[in-house]
C-alpha cells in the first residue's frame, strides 16, 4: 500500500506546489487584477496548470523510469537471453503495429515489468531481473505481450489525459470554493481571492479533491490491466498469459518500483476496504478469472 500512497502523494504534491508557487508569485492575484477572474479565465488558468503538469510528467516518464529503477537499456545484446528479449519485444511490436520500443532490464528481486513513454512509437519496456530468473520464456513472452498491449492501447497517454482533466477540475473547484470562503470571511462579494482564507481553503481542498481524483485514476488503471491482459493473450497465447499471472501470485504483492511508476508495473499490492479504491491493479485472481472466461472485467 505504501507504493500506491507514494503514487497518490506525488500527484497531490504537484498540486500543492502549484498553489504555493501561485501564492508566492501572486499569480492568482494578477489573474484577477487583469480581468481573468471570470469562469472562462479561471478555467483556462486551471487547464494550463492541470494539463501542463500531467503532460510534463508524461514527457519525462522514460527518463524518470530509467533513473529511478536503474534500468539498463539493451543497445547491443550481451548474451542469448538479451537477444531473445529483444526479438520477443520486436515480434509483439510488429504484431501490434507500433514502433520498436527501447528494451531494458532493471535489478529487482521480484517478478515485474513496466512500459512507459510519451507515444506508441517511442516507448520503453523494462523487465526485472527477478522476472527473467523466476519465469520460463513462455511466461515472460506473455508479460512482454501485456506490456506491448499497454503501449498499443495508448494507456500512458490516456492515463495522462484523465489525470490532466482531473487536475484541471481539482484546481478549478478548489479556487471557486476558496473565493466563496474568502468573500465570506472578508464580507465582500467582490473578493476574487488572494486573502489568507482563500489560500488555506485552496490548499486543503486540493488535497481532498485530489484524493477523489486519484480514485478515478486508479479505477481506470485497474480497467486497463484487463485490456493489457487480453493483448498478452492475443500475442502470446491465453494459456501463457494465465500461467504468467499465476506465477506472479508468488510475488505476494511485493514491488520495488518507485511510487511514481508503480501503476505501470505488471502487478501491484492489494488492499481492503476504502484503500482498495486506490489500487492501481485488480487482484490477480480476478484477472485470471476474466481470461478463463469466468468473470467480466
Amino acid at each position: 500500500m505504501r507504493r500506491i500512497a507514494l503514487f497518490i502523494a506525488t500527484n497531490l504534491a504537484v498540486l500543492l506546489l502549484l498553489s504555493i508557487v501561485c501564492r508566492i508569485f501572486g499569480i492568482d492575484q494578477m489573474a484577477a487584477a487583469r480581468g481573468y477572474g471570470g469562469m472562462g479565465g479561471l478555467l483556462a488558468f486551471a487547464a494550463v496548470f492541470g494539463m501542463g503538469g500531467a503532460f510534463i510528467s508524461l514527457a519525462l516518464s522514460k527518463w524518470i523510469a530509467k533513473r529511478s529503477t536503474g534500468a539498463r537499456v539493451i543497445a547491443q545484446p550481451q548474451n542469448e537471453t538479451e537477444r531473445w528479449l529483444l526479438d520477443a519485444v520486436r515480434r509483439h511490436a510488429q504484431a501490434a503495429g507500433i514502433g520498436m520500443p527501447e528494451v531494458a532490464i532493471y535489478d529487482a528481486p521480484e517478478m515485474n515489468a513496466f512500459a512507459t513513454g510519451m507515444t506508441k512509437n517511442s516507448a520503453l519496456v523494462a523487465v526485472s531481473s527477478g522476472l527473467l530468473q523466476q519465469m520460463n520464456r513462455e511466461q515472460v513472452n506473455a508479460v512482454l505481450g501485456h506490456e506491448i498491449g499497454h503501449v498499443a492501447n495508448g494507456d500512458m497517454v490516456t492515463l495522462t489525459l484523465i489525470q490532466g482533466v482531473l487536475n484541471t477540475l481539482v484546481i478549478l473547484a478548489a479556487r471557486l470554493v476558496g473565493r466563496a470562503v474568502d468573500s465570506w470571511l472578508s464580507g465582500s462579494s467582490n473578493n476574487r481571492g488572494g486573502g489568507l482564507g482563500y489560500f488555506v481553503v485552496v490548499m486543503v481542498l486540493q488535497v481532498v479533491f485530489g484524493l477523489f481524483a486519484s480514485m478515478i485514476v486508479a479505477a481506470f488503471s485497474r480497467w486497463r490491466e484487463f485490456r493489457a491482459d487480453a493483448a498478452g493473450a492475443t500475442f502470446a497465447g491465453r494459456g501463457a498469459m494465465i500461467s504468467a499471472l499465476q506465477r506472479l501470485q508468488a510475488n505476494h504483492g511485493a514491488s520495488t518500483l518507485p511510487g511514481t511508476i508503480a501503476a505501470f508495473g505488471i502487478s501491484g499490492p492489494l488492499a481492503e476496504g476504502l484503500k482498495a479504491l486506490f489500487m492501481s491493479h485488480p487482484p490477480l485472481d480476478q484477472r485470471i478469472a476474466v481470461l478463463q472466461g469466468g468473470a467480466r472485467a
